[in-house]
């Protein structure tokens, strides 16, 4: 981030004057009440639906979940984990990984389902090193941990990942964070060439990188350069290098993706009650997005977009923007539904899981599909070291991001991997293990308070 869009607003939010809410903010910071350019400070909820009922994620202890599940429920969860304790599985598969954390009970119901609705795989099929990078240090002991923590007070306490409570956020969504930082590229005398597919990758006979060959508007442009940071999917990186050697190349032919499709939609409100201490504008509840572990519907998750931030809705005291979201495979029945047909069906789905009453509450709607949106722990991917050592061996190319890496980064270590890579040219640095080991860490800490 640059200037002062790092900065926090130093004013109160909308949402936070209506609303009487404390807020943490930089003293001095932009007023998003005047301008955009600005990050907000924004409370981390998101929870699992399940059952017509909300779960804390990751599951809590607390009363209100052993409510939910009831007494023999709980009873099996608990006698479930202690058996993990005890019997340790060989972590061969995603499964072995879950049930070892968490037992097989809270396996069943809070992860199969849902895994194999995100990857068309089974957990089982499905490599552990997803969950370590993923879930990293997470388990019952650290949830016990860090509810302790809360319970005592403890200062600087180390927070997994997945227990972070806030988070800062561009006033107008992240594709707000790209526009800013390319009108910056553009101030610093750099060029962005927008509309264009790169299709080749030109390396000369000593390996290194010479530049790249684009398409725009029909013509195929050659661009000569001495580094090249790619972000652009692996599979599709190899596959546009000339003299790359077949074991290589079958790898990146091989890796796996998936794919994404969502609806937004406009509704006056939601029938889920707000049941937390968390105020909000119509008493709507508090979640940024929620994980759906219904088995009646094919939904993965659903966002709540005025919580994000209450700029992203014209009418936030009276309207709800609500994005609903599918995982799917490209070209597969889903992703080729028009998009009235699929908005229609993710609204039924939302009148069976009581979110609305009737489709004709429904205001207005917005479809995107997103290709490789997740890169995927199967397949090929068992080898994904042997590929990443022969790309180190290409002196000038430097590969980052989720689709450069194929590592399901969050967008901040997706951009700490541009970061790594930039100090790398900057100081001739060569070894680029610092750029691959961003977010292999099992755990990084936070200061309470702090994002």
């Amino acid at each position: 981030m640059v200037g002062e869009y790092a900065s926090y607003t130093g004013k109160t939010f909308f949402d936070d004057i209506k609303l009487g809410r404390k807020y943490s903010v930089k003293e001095g910071g932009p007023d998003p009440e005047a301008v955009d350019r600005v990050m907000l400070r924004r409370n981390r909820l998101s929870r699992i639906f399940f059952k017509n009922k909300f779960f804390d994620y990751p599951v809590s202890l607390k009363w209100e979940t052993l409510k939910n599940m009831g007494f023999i429920t709980t009873i099996q969860v608990g006698f479930s984990y202690l058996a993990s304790v005890i019997h340790k599985r060989e972590e061969k598969s995603l499964e072995d990984f879950y049930i070892n954390r968490f037992g097989k009970k809270l396996y069943s119901m809070f992860f199969e389902h849902y895994t194999a609705n995100l990857w068309g795989r089974h957990p089982r099929e499905i490599s552990p090193e997803w969950g370590a990078q993923r879930v990293k240090g997470l388990s019952i002991v650290a949830i016990l941990k860090d509810m302790f923590g809360k319970i005592f007070k403890k200062k600087n306490r180390k927070v997994e990942t997945s227990l972070i409570e806030e988070f800062a956020y561009p006033k107008l969504g992240p594709g707000q964070l790209w526009e800013i930082t390319a009108d910056e590229v553009g101030k610093l005398g750099g060029t962005i060439r927008m509309n264009a597919r790169v299709v080749k990758v030109i390396k000369d006979e000593n390996n290194n990188v010479t530049g790249v060959v684009y398409e725009q508007d029909g013509k195929e442009i050659t661009e000569n350069g001495d580094y090249v940071i790619s972000s652009m999917p692996i599979k599709d990186l190899v596959a546009g290098m000339n003299d790359v050697p077949e074991e290589y190349a079958d790898i990146a032919k091989g890796l796996p993706y998936r794919d994404y499709m969502t609806v937004g939609v406009l509704v006056p409100k939601l029938n889920l009650k707000n049941e937390t201490k968390i105020k909000t504008m119509g008493n709507i509840v508090p979640d940024d997005w929620v994980y759906v572990h219904d088995r009646k519907v094919k939904m993965g998750r659903f966002q709540i977009y005025n919580n994000w931030s209450p700029y992203l809705v014209k009418d936030v005291e009276h309207t709800v923007w609500v994005g609903l979201e599918y995982f799917c495979n490209e070209g597969d029945r889903m992703w080729n539904l028009e998009d009235d047909d699929f908005a229609k069906r993710a609204i039924r789905e939302m009148v069976k899981m009581g979110l609305i009453d009737d489709s004709k509450d429904v205001i207005d709607y917005h479809v995107e599909r997103v290709k490789k949106a997740y890169p995927a722990y199967f397949d090929t991917y068992d080898h994904i070291d042997d590929l990443r050592d022969y790309l180190n061996t290409i002196p000038n190319l430097f590969c980052v991001g989720r689709n450069g890496q194929h590592r399901y980064n969050n967008l901040d270590h997706s951009m700490c991997t541009s970061f790594e890579t930039v100090k790398n040219i900057m100081s001739g640095t060569t070894d680029k293990s610092n750029i691959w080991n961003v977010n292999t860490e099992k755990e990084y800490h936070e200061k309470a308070g702090n994002s």
